[in-house]
């Protein structure tokens, strides 16, 4: 018989757990997309990390708000897109496991062969971003409250009324490098979808 040491990690046990979140995000998205949820949430305090190729968007606004964890509130620039289309999607989050070290998970989608990932009502929670970046008909300094070419403020995102904000009918950006606290969107579809979990660092940059 096979023993096995009490606190010990089964990677198989690890993965059947991990496998019902996808499943659970894709119901969150449908809960969002009909008005079920507020898009709003608290964030669970760690970070995660995001690349693309490029993001193609219509309808953008930016703008910034906090969001709140356990260890208190975080500045972030929301990124909001009415509708998105992305190429080689990767997203990484390490989890700090006690004793046993660090745990990597990474998704990725649309890599190329790929259909493109899809998303719509698509809102990104960042604190650091790099990519380039072509707006068309963009309005720089307009108020939040007043955006009308994107989805507009997230529903219950804490910002300050009347802020700055930038709007623009349409966006590209290529390279894409972003650190961020949270995404959420109404539909999000993930063509080609590949999840791995592993021990170590391994993040998509």
């Amino acid at each position: 018989m096979e023993s096995v040491a009490r606190g010990g990690t089964r990677w198989t046990r690890f993965a059947v757990v991990m496998v019902p979140s996808v499943a659970a995000t894709a119901a969150i998205g449908v809960a969002l997309s009909q008005g079920a949820l507020a898009a709003s949430f608290s964030v669970s305090g760690q970070q995660f990390k995001v690349t693309a190729d490029r993001l193609d968007g219509q309808g953008f606004v930016n703008y910034g708000a906090m969001d709140v964890s356990g260890s208190g509130k975080h500045p972030v620039t929301v990124i909001g897109l009415e509708d998105a289309t992305i190429t080689d999607l990767c997203q990484s989050v390490v989890i700090p496991v006690p004793i046993f070290g660090d745990v990597s998970m990474k998704l990725t989608a649309g890599r190329p062969g790929d259909p493109k990932v899809k998303a719509n009502k698509l809102y990104i929670d960042a604190d650091d971003l790099q990519a380039n970046a072509t707006f068309t008909e963009i309005d720089i300094g307009v108020s939040v409250d007043e955006t009308s070419k994107g989805p507009g403020p997230s529903q219950g995102d804490d910002y300050v009324p009347d802020s700055f904000a930038q709007q623009a009918d349409s966006v590209v950006f290529t390279d894409v490098k972003q650190r961020a606290w949270a995404t959420s969107a109404g539909t999000f579809q993930l063509s080609g979808l590949a999840m791995k979990v592993q021990r170590g660092k391994n993040e998509c940059y």
